[in-house]
């Protein structure tokens, strides 16, 4: 359904920081930077952006939006959140099990410019 998602960021250096240890946890890397315009990780290809205003407005989140990845396990949804907080984030939901879906195993988190994360393992313990 998506090529992408993208975030804005009013501070590349600490974004590229924070995604580069919080998405760690679960797999992904930075694949490549885009000067000083932002940055792409992704598991091998380009998945998640993180890019400085177009515009040249400041950045700001989404009121009710967020962005969850796929975690390859409940310890890595624990290292995510963990790593998050560790690095800046702030607390959005602690580790847990959801009851949406069979399975759903998440943590929520913000990053250093407000966005929401959060990661979701849908596999049994």
């Amino acid at each position: 359904m998506f090529t992408h998602v993208t975030v804005g960021t009013n501070d590349l250096v600490k974004a590229r920081s924070f995604y580069d240890s919080v998405l760690g946890t679960l797999g992904y890397k930075r694949l490549t930077d885009l000067g000083d315009g932002g940055s792409i990780w992704g598991e091998s290809a380009p998945e998640f952006f993180v890019l400085k205003p177009a515009n040249g407005q400041p950045a700001c989140f989404a009121n009710g939006g967020t962005i969850s990845f796929t975690a390859p396990s409940r310890a890595a949804v624990a290292a995510f959140h963990k790593t998050a907080l560790a690095a800046g984030g702030k607390d959005e939901g602690a580790v847990g099990p959801r009851d949406w879906a069979p399975n759903a195993y998440a943590a929520y988190a913000r990053d250093l410019d407000g966005n929401k994360i959060a990661a979701y393992c849908f596999r049994p313990e």
